[in-house]
């Protein structure tokens, strides 16, 4: 069948995925859908109303309550030649369902070389008071798993886009969609080109040249209100947009800090373990020397290093020559702050075949 593509202007986050489940379901009859109450009620929020109607019974399936029996039919379905999609009803529920996506959906083509087609739509994300149950977003979950994609659009265009290219993946993807999104944002759906696949992609939806923020979903919006408001005092902030988590696309993350030298990551989850951790240390491990502040005290960090080394070969006690690195610190300090030229003179000091190999692993 040929592969429609829904063209319309203005459109809702929400009524993006109905339109790009109805599409790919058009498109291919090996497509099927998978969820608690989403045949006659529509699902939760009522994004397959009516597909019963056009697809019939055998390709969209009420499912009880039993998200692990939901998603092990899936899976074997999924290596058997269909493409299920699967709604959980919230993404707080999947973790009834967690060893068999993470144990069996996420590692059998590692085991067996046997694709596993399978979607899994996340409704996620609070600012909607519905509860502790019904509000998180867990996406550090399944970032942490081998095998797995993930996924969570924060514009309609992107949404409609990524959810067709998940179906056609023969990778097993956690689609995140942010509840508060459903029926508060709108974009264009201009007929971009489909891909067959996930892949990584960090967008810049602002640029600027003071700061790099990092976000995904409804906190995407969030720093873009920010960066208006900031704009309006001379800052301007580059935001940078993630609808694919896993895999990540690092590079236009690298370039943008390059440029502003300045980064801040902004997420909706716990901050012990989520995502921007994890952002935040491979910036420090790939872009330290690209930020400003973490230069400027990594050279001075050297310096101090390879004098309490030199120092103690020339045997001064550890405690004189910590102090002698300490009162060199304030010095430079006090340098660098009145002439910046100064700093580099007292870098000169300091031979760098003085500093021992084994310290230098440490910085």
């Amino acid at each position: 069948m040929p592969n429609e593509m829904t063209i319309e202007e203005n459109v809702l986050y929400i009524e993006a995925l109905s339109h790009a489940l109805r599409d790919e379901m058009r498109h291919d009859p090996s497509v099927m859908l998978m969820g608690q109450d989403i045949a006659g009620h529509g699902g939760a929020f009522k994004i397959t109303k009516g597909f019963l109607e056009e697809f019939g019974p055998q390709r969209v399936r009420n499912t009880p309550i039993a998200e692990s029996g939901t998603i092990g039919i899936a899976t074997g379905a999924a290596i058997l030649g269909q493409r299920p999609v699967i709604e959980m009803q919230f993404a707080d529920f999947i973790s009834c369902g967690f060893n068999q996506l993470v144990n069996v959906a996420a590692k059998m083509y590692w085991r067996t070389e046997c694709a596993v087609p399978l979607v899994i739509r996340m409704p996620g994300g609070g600012g909607m008071g519905a509860g502790a149950f019904h509000s998180q977003n867990v996406e550090s979950w399944f970032l942490h798993s081998p095998g797995l994609k993930v996924v969570a659009p924060a514009f309609s265009d992107d949404a409609y886009r990524l959810l067709r290219s998940a179906i056609k993946d023969p990778n097993p993807v956690i689609y995140f969609e942010h509840k508060f999104l459903y029926r508060r944002e709108r974009t264009d759906l201009m007929g971009t080109e489909i891909g067959d696949r996930v892949v990584g992609e960090a967008n810049v939806r602002r640029s600027g040249q003071h700061l790099t923020s990092i976000s995904w979903g409804w906190m995407t919006h969030r720093v873009l209100e920010a960066a208006e408001i900031m704009a309006a005092e001379g800052v301007e902030i580059e935001v940078i947009d993630l609808p694919v988590l896993s895999p990540l696309d690092l590079d236009p993350i690298l370039q943008s800090i390059e440029k502003t030298e300045h980064v801040a990551i902004t997420h909706e989850a716990t901050r012990t373990c989520g995502f921007g951790a994890e952002l935040a240390a491979r910036i420090s491990d790939e872009a330290i020397w690209s930020l400003e502040i973490n230069r400027f005290f990594l050279l001075e960090l050297r310096v101090h290093l390879g004098l309490y080394s030199l120092l103690v070969m020339k045997n001064y006690s550890y405690s004189h020559g910590l102090v002698v690195v300490i009162n060199l610190f304030t010095k430079l300090r006090q340098c660098f702050e009145m002439f910046p030229s100064g700093f580099i003179f007292y870098m000169l000091l300091i031979p760098h075949k003085q500093i021992k190999k084994t310290e230098l692993n440490y910085m």
